[in-house]
């Protein structure tokens, strides 16, 4: 990985600084660009919340070979990860790739790797429409999200995700507070519980919400009929002093375990990161910005080598856990919910 990442630094020169540990310090307030919006305590928030969050170590039992594999809204995975949505190469990374070879890096490495990525979408339209074809050609294997534009523009995108073959579709509302948006004076704004049942009937399709952080948010998006939620702060880049990911979705996934598929994002960058998400209740997590890295520095063959180095971390994790299956991850992992002390 080091090759893709050393590619990745000079290609996103003045744009993202490719860091040792991406944790929002460096970029703080570098939005257009890979940063946090403002102080950069949201981004910042995000790793932090998960680094507090500490494993138990146990090696009396019999776990070997732990079980990786899931279905995901129909989807079978090789392992709980998927690339977050994520666009705008031009304005946020520095424009040496193109949209579509950034994006198609994302997608068919993805697959390649036995997983998904998500596709993003925004101004210029170039960005949703490389997505969709890259969807396309993938056999549908992608998750086209839509920003949660005015209503005509809304349901025309809509429409155009239905005709690439995606099988799941979702909305960033999160997007709703986007500064690059509002420079670029479009309109996106917050949705109410009628206007996503609207755009969820549309979709025909599996839904994913994405942009919650509270219990309520939560409820109304499954009273909305979304079978899915994604806990995210869209790293960071939309409202400044959230908390991070990691606080809020123990709380929200006591509420809706078993009602909605729970997704979680936010300081994911390890194997060992993944397993301490689906230990706090997430079904399981998308990761941002190391695969834009991965995409940019790599393309395909950096996507796919980033999620054999996620299976590899997650592995060991689990054994040295006693964890046996991602679909079965006990919160007891957890120093806080275990037998530390």
């Amino acid at each position: 990985m080091q090759s893709v990442r050393d590619t990745a630094r000079e290609l996103m020169r003045g744009y993202c600084r490719v860091c040792p540990v991406c944790n929002g310090r460096v970029c703080a307030g570098e939005v257009p660009g890979m940063g946090g919006l403002g102080t950069g305590a949201a981004f910042q928030a995000n790793i932090t919340a998960l680094d507090r969050k500490k494993l138990v170590m146990r090696l009396v039992h019999d776990v070997t070979a732990p079980e990786l594999s899931l279905s995901l809204l129909g989807l079978d995975l090789s392992l709980p990860v998927l690339a977050a949505p994520i666009g705008g190469v031009a304005f946020n990374m520095g424009g040496k790739r193109t949209e579509e070879e950034y994006i198609k890096a994302i997608v068919d490495g993805c697959v390649r790797a036995g997983t998904t990525g998500c596709t993003g979408d925004g101004v210029p339209p170039e960005i949703l429409d490389s997505g969709l074809a890259a969807v396309a050609s993938a056999g549908g294997m992608g998750i086209p999200f839509i920003k949660p534009w005015e209503d005509e523009e809304l349901f025309r995108k809509i429409d155009k995700a239905r005709q690439s073959g995606a099988r799941i579709m979702g909305m960033d509302i999160d997007a709703a507070g986007l500064v690059t948006l509002r420079k670029m004076g479009r309109p996106v704004s917050p949705k109410p519980v009628s206007a996503l049942r609207e755009v969820i009937r549309r979709a025909d399709r599996p839904f994913i919400i994405k942009g919650v952080m509270c219990v309520e948010d939560a409820e109304l998006a499954l009273e909305a009929g979304a079978q899915a939620i994604v806990v995210s702060n869209h790293g960071g880049r939309v409202l400044d002093q959230t908390p991070g990911g990691a606080d809020v979705l123990p709380g929200i996934a006591a509420r809706m375990k078993g009602h909605l598929v729970i997704l979680a994002d936010g300081g994911v960058r390890s194997g060992v990161d993944v397993l301490k998400m689906l230990a706090l209740g997430a079904d399981a997590v998308l990761i941002g910005r190391p695969f834009s890295v991965a995409a940019v520095g790599g393309l395909a063959d950096g996507v796919a080598m980033y999620v054999e180095k996620l299976r590899t971390e997650l592995l060991q994790a689990m054994v040295m856990t006693g964890t046996a299956s991602v679909r079965s991850v006990s919160p007891d992992i957890l120093v806080d919910g275990a037998c530390a002390g």
